[in-house]
């Protein structure tokens, strides 16, 4: 594979992991920590993720418990999580906050997979601008004969079909898991 393919395959690799954690962010049937990535909550006037300023753990299934390093953030972690779009209550047991999660009801597991598609949707437009910019360097490389030229743009397209399927076969494991009561 020429180099032109390679620095492609590395961008679009970027562009997998990053729906991958995407899709950590959905709420499937099980409790996740990745659930609250990207819940910021007030840290000494900053905003901090609240999984950099406590401990996330799954005593069971269905329940998520917090626990702050430092026991005056509890305010700000119950404010960001009742702020956030999780549709959560959670419960202050004092030293420690409890998020019980409850079964997902089919319209909104329905809504989880739309949301699951808009991000592979996502994923593969990041995919096609990777092996625009590619093209577009082939086709500036003065260097390269015609038929180097050819050769470049489809090893190129192999690897944008290559990831755009990689992509294809995370939504439909992301949609089982969804789906699945």
């Amino acid at each position: 594979m020429d180099e032109y393919a390679l620095l492609a395959e590395e961008r679009m690799e970027k562009s997998i992991l990053n729906l991958k954690s995407e899709f950590a962010t959905l709420r499937t049937g099980r409790a996740s920590a990745a659930l609250l990535d990207r819940i910021e909550c007030d840290y000494y006037g900053e905003k901090m993720p609240i999984n950099q300023i406590s401990s996330i753990s799954v005593p069971e299934p269905r329940q998520l418990l917090i626990k702050p390093y430092d026991k005056g953030d509890m305010r700000s972690i119950l404010a960001a999580i009742n702020a956030s779009t999780l549709g959560i209550n959670p419960i202050n047991d004092g030293d420690t906050i409890r998020l019980i999660l409850p079964p997902l009801t089919e319209e909104r597991r329905r809504d989880l997979v739309k949301q699951a598609k808009k991000f592979t949707e996502e994923a593969k437009i990041a995919i096609r601008n990777i092996r625009r910019d590619a093209n577009s360097s082939i086709k500036a490389d003065k260097d390269l004969s015609e038929d180097m030229s050819k050769r470049a743009e489809e090893a190129v397209q192999k690897v944008t079909d290559e990831y755009v399927k990689k992509a294809d076969e995370l939504l439909k494991e992301k949609e089982e898991e969804i789906l699945t009561v």
